[in-house]
């Protein structure tokens, strides 16, 4: 699992929370990892792996912040989401070069929730830290779906 932002930079944090959200309730064997969203050490972060799930904040217009959306990503999503990584990079970016250097995992799930305020300072608004345990609970459903599948 790989949690994506900056704690540093408010709603940004939203990945990094979950990630620790989940610390001690995820399966052996499940790994929990930050990254700053830089498409070349998201590719290395997921790259074999039979399952990734990434968390990032997102910018979306209409914003409706802490509203999250969830898919399932197996090819580029050639600019039909609305919602925009908070990192000035799109998620479809790591993918199409993931797809062309055959790097990307088994299955790829993206949680993403809307940003509210990506300003510096700690600290998630309300509306996001109000998701954050949702989408624990998603990804750990995501985890157990996973390992029946398997």
């Amino acid at each position: 699992m790989i949690g994506v932002g900056n704690e540093f930079r408010r709603d940004d944090g939203a990945g990094p929370a979950v990630v620790a959200s989940l610390r001690d309730r995820v399966p052996p064997g499940v790994g929990l990892m930050l990254t700053d969203g830089e498409p070349a050490r998201l590719i290395e972060a997921w790259a074999g792996a039979a399952l990734a799930v990434v968390i990032d904040a997102v910018r979306a217009h209409p914003p409706r912040p802490g509203r999250v959306h969830r898919f399932v990503v197996d090819r580029p999503m050639g600019g039909t989401t609305q919602a925009a990584s908070s990192h000035g990079f799109g998620l479809d970016e790591a993918v199409s070069l993931a797809l062309a250097l055959d790097r990307m995992p088994g299955r790829l799930i993206v949680h993403a929730i809307e940003a509210a305020d990506l300003t510096q300072g700690t600290g998630l608004t309300p509306q996001v830290a109000a998701a954050i345990d949702d989408v624990a609970r998603a990804v750990l459903s995501d985890i157990r779906d996973a390992a029946t599948r398997a």
